[in-house]
């Protein structure tokens, strides 16, 4: 049978998210049950919430950084077991055949993957509802596992800032003698900072803002140049590998390329929309330097990124919050006033209901 389960949500563009009880559907046979513990706030959150993006369908319950334990698995489940500690991502389900799907980016699915909130199931169209939220039921195949010894809150946001993060830095192959530089300090560059430091890469922070040298040193960066100083962004021309661009808004690129190595790519992970200013395209070509996006990770990549935080013990630097703290934290996160990930203890919403 269906189980009815609190949660809180978002009812238009315009009203503080409150709490709202809706049905998750009847566990099938390939279906995990998951009681969740921990849910990260990400900026995606916020986005779906107002409508930013311009496809919300109202009620919605934002939440795809979630940890929980298992309560019940369905007859056709041979990867979980009750009791295990699992994490639940972006992602709940895709076709699982196409191209992409195959190659294990599930992410870029061709039939378009079905999203944890905001998408529709791909058997029955239920609108998906997302981890702010008592429980949540998700095919076994897009469950992943949680190491032994990974704190659960700072582990939450690895299911969406660190996939982001480790993705570029995986695919682009980051490791012993390579330079990368992160640009931005938040929740996702923070992740970079810390991945591309435990995979033995050689990290600079880029930062219009004095005052995040010290804790970017903390997080694992060699080395902080102020990005608006155009001496010091001369004196690191040609240096770097790889660059990851975690800012979220419409900024300009070009002070950054000529920063990149002979071959040295910068990705875009934070911003999604056309550039402003043009991207000067002449130093791309004389240096054979590209700029690329990425969008999370598939699968396989997400678990793997799991077992190497769980093998270096590395989590996101997490504000724990209680569920009647959300509409504070959208506006902090407005400001970016948190060092550096919103985690929702999920304990607190039976009382704050």
């Amino acid at each position: 049978m269906p189980v009815n389960v609190l949660s809180y949500a978002a009812v238009s563009a315009t009203e503080p998210l409150r709490p709202y009880r809706f049905d998750r559907r009847d566990p099938r046979r390939d279906d995990v049950v998951i009681d969740i513990l921990y849910c990260g706030v990400c900026h995606s959150d916020l986005h779906a919430a107002r409508n930013d993006w311009g496809w919300t369908s109202y009620p919605i319950v934002p939440g795809h950084e979630i940890i929980g334990r298992v309560t019940a698995v369905g007859a056709q489940v041979s990867r979980f077991k009750v009791g295990d500690m699992v994490g639940v991502g972006c992602m709940v389900d895709s076709c699982g055949v196409c191209a992409a799907c195959g190659q294990g980016h599930q992410q870029h699915c061709l039939e378009g993957a079905t999203f944890t909130y905001g998408g529709a199931d791909r058997i029955d169209g239920s609108p998906t509802q997302g981890g702010y939220s008592e429980k949540i039921t998700v095919k076994q195949e897009y469950v992943l596992r949680i190491p032994d010894g990974l704190d659960p809150k700072g582990a939450a946001p690895l299911l969406c800032a660190g996939i982001t993060t480790w993705s570029p830095l995986k695919n682009y192959h980051a490791g012993p003698g390579t330079r990368v530089a992160v640009v931005g300090l938040g929740g996702l560059g923070h992740m970079a900072i810390k991945l591309a430091k435990a995979m033995g890469a050689e990290v600079t922070l880029l930062t219009r803002s004095p005052g995040k040298e010290d804790d970017a040193r903390r997080l694992g960066a060699d080395h902080v140049v102020l990005s608006s100083d155009p001496a010091r962004m001369a004196a690191v021309a040609g240096r770097f590998n790889l660059i990851i661009d975690t800012v979220p808004y419409v900024h300009d690129l070009n002070p950054y390329i000529p920063t990149l190595a002979f071959k040295g790519t910068l990705v875009l992970v934070g911003y999604l929309g056309p550039l402003e200013p043009a991207l000067d395209s002449a130093p791309m070509v004389m240096g054979s330097k590209v700029v690329a996006g990425s969008l999370i990770g598939g699968i396989p990549a997400t678990q793997e990124m799991l077992d190497f935080c769980g093998r270096h013990g590395i989590v996101s630097d997490v504000e724990v919050i209680g569920m009647p703290d959300i509409n504070d934290a959208y506006e902090r996160l407005l400001k970016s006033d948190v060092k550096y990930r919103f985690v929702i203890d999920m304990a607190t919403l039976r009382a704050a209901a």
